[in-house]
Formats: structure tokens, sequence, C-alpha cells
């Protein structure tokens, strides 16, 4: 089952409340963060992937439909609010669905199955396979309209570009729009490392490394200053 990521948005902490509450009774739906403000939120939406926005238009220091207006390429978004006259102004956004509170659990649902119908698949999909049988782990990855096979013993290294993510294998490079946060947590941490903060690579295909970059076919992977204690002492472990 396809999880939509959601992020709340709400001065409100009963109303916060409320909504977390009723997210987590919602089988594809899964709560990332809950904040007061919008511009807290958007540190967060700047470097991970939220499918599912729901704010409220009254905010401290920006409200939400300025706030919307903001985003380049904004997620699926409902309107939470105690106000009936900002209804008009929200659909101009192309939001979801306007919720006027106090919110009932039905009406909630009415709303997230809009998303549901709405919301695209992701644009990968990973092998449920962990070794039971003799098929390798893979994942499928969306490439113009095409789902492509990549075996993970294939992949050298996986970069991060914005919104996109570069997989780097022995014969090809793939371009697909994923968070390299996101598909790091897919990822066999005893077969992969995050060496800096644009790039993972697998560490069965690293030739040689200093304590500045990683070396894989002859292509220097920088490490990051953040990473490079950690780096290094995995890599030191498994000369």
């Amino acid at each position: 089952m396809v999880r939509y990521k959601c992020v709340v948005i709400e001065d409100e902490p009963l109303a916060a409340e409320i909504l977390t509450d009723y997210i987590s009774q919602i089988p594809f739906l899964e709560l990332k963060q809950v904040y007061s403000d919008a511009l807290t939120a958007l540190e967060f939406l700047k470097s991970e992937k939220a499918d599912v926005l729901f704010i409220d238009i009254h905010l401290p220091r920006l409200n939400g439909l300025d706030f919307i207006k903001t985003l380049s390429n904004p997620p699926q978004i409902i309107l939470t609010t105690a106000y009936r006259e900002y209804a008009l102004e929200g659909y101009e956004h192309n939001v979801v669905d306007y919720l006027l509170k106090p919110i009932s659990f039905s009406r909630f649902l009415t709303a997230v199955n809009k998303l549901k119908n709405n919301l695209p698949v992701s644009d990968i999909i990973f092998s449920d396979n962990k070794g039971g049988t003799d098929e390798k782990q893979h994942i499928y990855i969306n490439v113009n309209k095409r789902r492509i096979k990549i075996d993970l013993d294939e992949i050298l290294f996986i970069e991060s570009k914005r919104e996109y993510i570069s997989i780097v294998t022995r014969e090809k490079t793939f371009l697909t729009k994923f968070q390299l946060s996101e598909i790091e947590k897919h990822l066999d941490k005893g077969s992969f490392i995050r060496v800096h903060r644009s790039f993972i690579v697998a560490k069965s295909k690293i030739t040689a490394f200093t304590s500045a970059d990683v070396d894989i076919k002859g292509m220097l992977i920088p490490i990051g200053r953040s990473y490079k204690e950690l780096v290094l002492s995995v890599l030191g472990e498994s000369i």
C-alpha cells in the first residue's frame, strides 16, 4: 500500500492534536511532522518530500494562503480554518479541500479520500524480498512513464539533484523524482553508506578512499565534513 506523507501546520494545540489523531487512523496516511508556523515548516519542505499538507489559514508570521503562494512545487493541500469567507480564495489555489473547524472525523475522511484518488504513485517501488528467495533485491523507478527495474547490487552510487536523484549503475545512469533521504531509509546500511549530503555509495564498489573522497570505478565522490568520522570508521573496519 502506498502511504502518503503528511505535514500539519497548525498553531492551535488542540486542532493539531485532533488532526494527528485522525491521520493515525487512516492506513494510507503517514504523519511526518507537525509545525505551529509556516516558516519553520518551510525548512523541512526544502529537504524532505511531503505528499499532503494540512495547513491552517490564520498562522503566526505568515498566513497559510500567503505561504502556499511561495511554494513552487506544492504538495496536495487541505486547508483547515474556522472562517468560511476564505473558501473561494482557497480553491483559487487548487486546494483539494477546505475543512471548517471543528472538524469531524467523517468530514476529514471525505477530504483525504479525494487525496487518495488524486495523488501520484511513488516514483520508486521497493522490493519486499528480504532474502527469502533467490531473487535479487531490486527497485522499480519511474522514468518517462515507464517502470524500470534496477538490481541494488548493480548500483555504484546515488546522487541528489534537488527534487531528483541520479542512480548510477555499471552501465547506465537513471534520473527519477525522489528525495535522497527517502531512498536512504530503504537501503541496507550494510551495503550502502551516505558519504555526503548529496551522495550515497555502495560499499562494495569502493576501490580506494582518502579522508576527502572515495573512489568508485575511477569516479571520485567527496566525503562531507559532517560524515567524515563515520565514513572513515566504517571503511576502516571493512578493510
